[in-house]
């Protein structure tokens, strides 16, 4: 029997989308536009702020988010650098050598050139996930090492299908896998920086999220709650590697994900007109196309999609509590406009028994008491306080 990571149950199988919502997408993203892929790193971002309906739709329609903030004018100012780029994949083929021995050998692996690694070439990514669900179960009733290198995994994403591919996934002997990620930033005396091992393990979850579904349909199979991080040791090329437990970014990743408004809804709510081809749109309707599409703004969205600060403009540009933090929107419950919390700090407006007006005059009557003191600490000099 499989297991899953946590209480919550397996993802349910993709279905794909109905040829009316495929058209609906395809008419959304601009007929010469081809898909844009969804891969786990968009999909952690994606998870990370499930009530924003604007990514969601984008995201679900294969929108290239760059292009279309490029076309607004808030084009992205990040992005992996093209030798980061080089440089990572130097690294995955040198670690991947030699069908993985290297890799294999950081797994405890005795004899790694005995490991299977099969073929998982098909048509398409539809093809190629079900080939790579088939060497799964086929490596789990063998119970032998195998290595599926840039397998592709499929995962439902509010209504629609989206296509994974991790670095790597091994299958042991007694039929636990283990997502493999395979980055290029350096672990230092065993030790990574804890942000990017932090990005790492929110990925992985999307991998391991997905490989719950293959393995409730695999007799033995059991994911396993930890991944394997490799990156190179010290300020070396070698590969060293580290387990990363990923039970709480799963937990949370499967929370969120549930929480996604299905992309068909979002769609059928939309006025007509709408549609984000960069190619045949002046930035005028593109813009006024965005806006029709409810977004969640938070500084967070600054280092994980391409359209925030297109976003981050609007928000200011409407005084929206928003640009200041989800933490800072949290606790201002219905005051939703920096003018309105401005208003009710001053007494101008707002419910006096409400808590979060209370403790807005309060703080505003605390401010003022601290300026008063502090004007009159620099009025006063040294011979004046003397004669006193």
């Amino acid at each position: 029997m499989s297991t899953s990571l946590d209480s919550g149950s397996p993802p349910p199988a993709p279905r794909p989308p109905t040829t009316a919502l495929r058209q609906r997408l395809a008419e959304l993203r601009g007929p010469s536009a081809a898909p844009h892929p969804l891969d786990a790193r968009a999909l952690a971002a994606l998870a990370a702020n499930p009530g924003c309906e604007r990514r969601a739709l984008l995201d679900g329609a294969g929108v290239d988010k760059a292009a279309l903030a490029r076309a607004l004018g808030s084009p992205a100012a990040f992005g992996q650098s093209q030798f980061a780029f080089m440089r990572g994949n130097a690294f995955e083929a040198r670690v991947k050598a030699d069908g993985g021995t290297e890799l294999l050998r950081l797994l405890g692996v005795a004899e790694p050139q005995e490991a299977r690694v099969p073929d998982l070439a098909a048509a398409g990514p539809e093809g190629r996930a079900a080939r790579t669900a088939l060497a799964l179960r086929e490596a789990t009733e063998a119970g032998v090492w195998t290595l599926l290198d840039h397998p592709m995994l499929a995962l439902e994403v509010a209504g629609s299908p989206a296509y994974l591919e991790p670095d790597a996934v091994v299958v042991h002997p007694d039929g636990r896998w283990t997502v493999v990620e395979i980055k290029s930033f350096p672990m230092i005396d065993s030790s990574a920086d804890a942000a990017k091992v932090g990005a790492a393990a929110r990925q992985a979850a999307v991998y391991v999220l997905a490989l719950e579904r293959v393995a409730a349909l695999t007799k033995g199979a059991q994911v396993g709650h930890s991944v394997l991080l490799v990156c190179p040791k010290d300020f070396s090329n070698l590969p060293a590697a580290s387990v990363v437990d990923v039970r709480k970014q799963l937990s949370v990743t499967r929370r969120q994900l549930a929480r996604l408004t299905r992309v068909e809804d979002i769609a059928a709510a939309l006025p007509d007109g709408v549609s984000f081809d960069v190619e045949s749109c002046s930035p005028g309707e593109l813009t006024a196309s965005v806006e029709a599409v409810p977004s969640a703004y938070a500084p967070e969205c600054l280092a994980a999609c391409e359209l925030a600060f297109h976003c981050r403009d609007r928000a200011r540009g409407a005084g929206a509590v928003e640009s200041l933090g989800r933490a800072v929107r949290g606790e201002l419950g219905g005051l939703t406009t920096v003018a309105g919390v401005l208003a009710a700090a001053r007494g101008e407006s707002g419910d006096a028994a409400d808590p979060t007006v209370a403790a807005l005059r309060r703080a505003a009557t605390l401010r003022a008491e601290a300026l008063v003191a502090a004007g009159a600490g620099r009025g006063r000099t040294p011979g004046r306080d003397a004669c006193r």
